[in-house]
C-alpha cells in the first residue's frame, strides 16, 4: 500500500467533509473555550475567596460553588451529555447537531477551568494577600491588580491544558450527533473499515493538540515574569 496514494485517495473522496468536521470540532472546542473564561474563571476565583479563611470567606456561596464544579467533574462525560439531553432540548429545541451539543460541553468547561483557577491562585505566595492589604486595595482590585496579575502564567497554561481536553471531549459528542473529527473518524473510518482514513484523522487531532500545546506554552512563558 503506498501511504502517498492512500493520502491522495482521502483527501479526493472526503476532503470536503473533513473540513466541515475539523470546523465543526473548532467551533465546539472555541465556544468552551470563551465559557471557560467568562464562566469558569470568576468562578475559580469566588471558590478561593469565599473558602474558609478566604479573603471574603462565605461557607454558603463557598458550598454551592464547589458543589458544582466537584459534581460536574465527577460526572462521566458521556454521561453527562445523556444527562443534560432534557435540558439541551429545553434550550435548542433539539439534543443533536453542532450547537446542541456544545451546550453540555461549555458546563463541563465551566467546572474545569473553575478548578485549575483555584488551584493556581492557591499555589501564589501568602504574601500577595498581605501586601495588597497593606496599600489598602479593595477585593475587586486585589484580584485585578494583584492575583490575576501574578497567576497569569498559570492561567493560560490551565487553559491550554482544559483547552486539549476539550478536543477529547469533542470527539465524544459524535455518538450524540454533535459531529465533529471524532464522528467523522467513527463513521467514515471505523464503521466502513477504512483504517487509514481512521488514523490520517487521528493524527490530524495529534497534530493540532500539539500546536495548541506549543502556543499555549509559549504564551504562558512569555507572560511568566518571575
Amino acid at each position: 500500500m503506498n501511504i502517498l496514494d492512500e493520502l491522495q485517495r482521502i483527501v479526493g473522496e472526503y476532503g470536503e467533509e473533513i473540513g466541515v468536521a475539523l470546523a465543526e470540532t473548532g467551533y465546539m472546542v472555541g465556544v468552551s473555550l470563551v465559557v471557560a473564561v467568562l464562566f469558569g474563571l470568576p468562578l475559580g476565583v469566588l471558590i478561593y475567596l469565599t473558602r474558609e479563611g478566604g479573603l471574603t470567606s462565605n461557607r454558603i456561596l463557598w458550598n454551592v460553588a464547589n458543589f458544582y464544579v466537584t459534581v460536574v467533574r465527577s460526572f462521566p462525560f458521556l454521561l453527562f451529555v445523556v444527562f443534560m439531553i432534557p435540558f439541551t432540548r429545553m434550550v435548542f429545541g433539539t439534543s443533536f447537531g453542532t450547537v446542541a451539543a456544545t451546550f453540555p460541553l461549555a458546563f463541563v468547561a465551566i467546572a474545569i477551568y473553575a478548578r485549575f483557577t483555584e488551584q493556581i491562585l492557591l499555589e501564589l505566595p501568602s504574601g500577595l494577600l498581605q501586601a495588597a492589604a497593606s496599600m489598602g486595595a479593595t477585593v475587586p482590585q486585589t484580584v485585578m491588580r494583584f492575583l490575576l496579575v501574578d497567576a497569569r502564567s498559570g492561567l493560560v497554561y490551565a487553559l491550554t491544558s482544559a483547552m486539549i481536553s476539550f478536543v477529547s471531549y469533542s470527539a465524544v459528542l459524535g455518538v450524540v450527533g454533535g459531529g465533529g473529527v471524532g464522528d467523522f473518524a467513527m463513521r467514515y473510518g471505523y464503521h466502513k473499515y477504512d483504517f487509514v482514513l481512521m488514523y490520517t484523522v487521528i493524527a490530524l487531532i495529534i497534530i493540532a493538540v500539539l500546536l495548541l500545546q506549543s502556543l499555549g506554552t509559549r504564551i504562558s512563558r512569555a507572560l511568566d515574569k518571575r
